[in-house]
């Protein structure tokens, strides 16, 4: 990891820390792990359990968007390689955007393929990723609204959610759009300021054809998973599944507690409480937590906000600590040592 990249990690490690800190003085230290102390065993291990299905489902999905592409992983390493993928997620700022480079390069490494049909399969399965989850949002938020009255609170977070969702579809769309133009002019305006930077490896003239021909190809690559529409629907089904074994281990980790939730409730706060993966703090951490706190406190009625965070901070043991420990050998047996 270089000097920059190590600022912005520490930084951002710190920021995840004092947004914990302030999340553990309003909810109450003492509370909170008496709550975690009293959780039992075996349900705490089902929790872990089903965050490694859900892992699998989702590493299926990249095995299935790279066959795609024409690259095919055996299924048992597909499963590390994908670990490691959500390890350089949960790492680096900004979540899957500070990520998907690292994991691009570790697809790249472990299938022989070029770099951008990597970064091709990870942003693919971020981006599919959020089709299941705009559905499961307002299937749980219509069903929520059947038996209670909508808050400000869940109000607020739906709308930001819907606005944040559609502007990113109508970035995409124009992107797609005018995709030729892109590449046709983007090199021109790229190549030569890197040229500027006074890197002598870099040729304006072979940089801007360099540029030229990867987005090229990586264009092709997503109309290629497109226009696939068996795969496609396999893709989005996988997806779906893993937001399900989500919303099961979730729903453990309550158990584990001695509380039932509601599903449906459930169904929508996962989703929207990922969003805050967006915020500056590695893979979310720290903003995640605080989004979970802030959306079950007010809609599973009867359950105290110190348990409500014991169970969200099981529940991302699972999803965010045990990923990082496998993600983590995964990167380090497969060769890549150094985050640039």
């Amino acid at each position: 990891m270089d000097e920059r990249n190590r600022r912005a990690f520490l930084i951002g490690a710190f920021g995840a820390i004092a947004v914990l800190a302030v999340l553990f003085f309003v909810v109450g230290a003492r509370p909170i792990l008496d709550s975690l102390l009293s959780a039992e065993p075996s349900l705490v291990a089902v929790t872990v359990a089903l965050a490694l299905c859900w892992l699998a489902a989702w590493s299926l999905m990249l095995r299935t968007v790279l066959g795609t592409l024409g690259v095919e992983i055996p299924l048992v390493k597909s499963f590390f390689v994908y670990a490691g993928a959500v390890f350089a997620n949960n790492v680096t700022p900004f979540g899957q955007a500070g990520g998907e480079p690292i994991a691009a390069l570790l697809i790249s490494k472990v299938s022989d393929s070029r770099y951008e049909t990597g970064l091709v399969g990870i942003a693919s399965v971020d981006l599919l990723n959020v089709i299941p989850s705009i559905s499961l949002v307002f299937v749980g938020v219509g069903y929520y609204a059947t038996t209670a009255a909508i808050g400000d609170r869940l109000g607020t977070a739906v709308g930001s959610a819907v606005v944040l969702i559609g502007g990113i579809v109508l970035a995409m769309a124009l992107v797609w759009r005018y995709r030729e133009s892109i590449i046709d002019r983007l090199p021109a305006i790229i190549a030569p300021r890197i040229g500027r930077l006074g890197l002598e490896r870099f040729d304006p003239e072979t940089l801007e054809d360099d540029l030229t021909d990867r987005m090229g190809r990586f264009f092709e690559n997503i109309e290629r998973i497109a226009t696939d529409r068996w795969r496609l629907g396999a893709i989005i089904g996988l997806s779906l599944c893993g937001w399900l074994f989500q919303t099961a281990a979730l729903l453990a980790a309550f158990a584990a507690l001695g509380y039932s939730v509601p599903v449906y409730v459930l169904l929508f706060a996962i989703p929207l409480a990922n969003i805050a993966g967006a915020a500056p703090l590695p893979g979310g951490l720290g903003g995640i937590e605080a989004a979970f706190v802030t959306l079950l406190v007010p809609t599973t009625t009867g359950i105290e906000a110190s348990a409500v965070t014991a169970a969200v901070l099981i529940f991302r043991g699972a999803v965010y600590w045990m990923p990082i420990l496998v993600g983590g050998a995964s990167v380090s047996a497969f060769g890549i040592r150094t985050l640039k």
